[in-house]
């Protein structure tokens, strides 16, 4: 099924009644809170963190439409629970649902592969850059030009290693959601049609070759 389709917008939305998605979504939130402390702040209004695992699986597993309510729910609980300093704005969690919604839109029912990994990766970083620099403007003493600058570097660089802990997490969780029913009969195909297109082993080589091939400005010298 096709984002396009109203078919698939229909399944999705069929997620909000399955209590199998709503307890997933509902462990990836506490996820999320749990990984938000391992959360580095670099600087003002700028922070790394790994929390986009979780939330990228909750996507992949519960859909577009659910991903909604657990963005919201996601980036408010976090704050409450474990803000890091950071004051609690509205536009974060706005921040957070586009994210999640990109992620859904890229995973829910479909074949997972490197291209899909990175295209999601890279737009939901741009989506961070340019939301989270308006966000900083607005709260801090600076301009969105700096903030928008500083951001840009840290989501570059960080980029390469983030493609790689999703595509490895995908690697080894996929088959275990499989085999719990977590994931539709149409996305196990999808997922895992055979050896040739699924995430190859070990993941590394490709998606580094992938990123130097399509993004050369990532490692404008490394050799994969």
């Amino acid at each position: 099924q096709s984002p396009f389709s109203p078919a698939y917008w229909r399944t999705a939305a069929q997620e909000m009644k399955n209590y199998r998605s709503l307890v997933f979504s509902a462990l990836m939130i506490a996820a999320c809170i749990v990984l938000s402390h391992c959360t580095i702040r670099v600087g003002e209004g700028l922070s790394v963190s790994v929390t986009f695992l979780a939330r990228a699986l909750c996507s992949l597993v519960c859909g577009p439409v659910m991903v909604i309510l657990f963005g919201a729910a996601e980036d408010t609980l976090s704050f409450f629970l474990s803000s890091g300093g950071y004051p609690y704005f509205p536009g974060y969690m706005l921040t957070t649902i586009s994210g999640c919604l990109i992620y859904a839109l890229f995973f829910y029912r479909a074949r997972i592969t490197w291209r899909r990994i990175i295209l999601a990766k890279l737009i939901t970083n741009v989506q961070n850059v340019l939301l989270g620099s308006l966000w900083s403007a607005i709260l801090y003493s600076k301009g969105y030009l700096y903030y928008m600058t500083t951001s840009a570097v840290k989501n570059a660089l960080y980029l390469p290693l983030q493609i790689l802990l999703l595509g490895f997490l995908f690697q080894a969780i996929l088959p275990a959601l499989q085999k719990q029913g977590k994931l539709p009969l149409s996305s196990r195909r999808a997922a895992f049609p055979g050896k040739k297109e699924i995430l190859p082993r070990p993941p590394h080589r490709a998606a580094l070759k992938y990123i130097r091939q399509n993004f050369p400005w990532v490692f404008p010298s490394h050799r994969v």
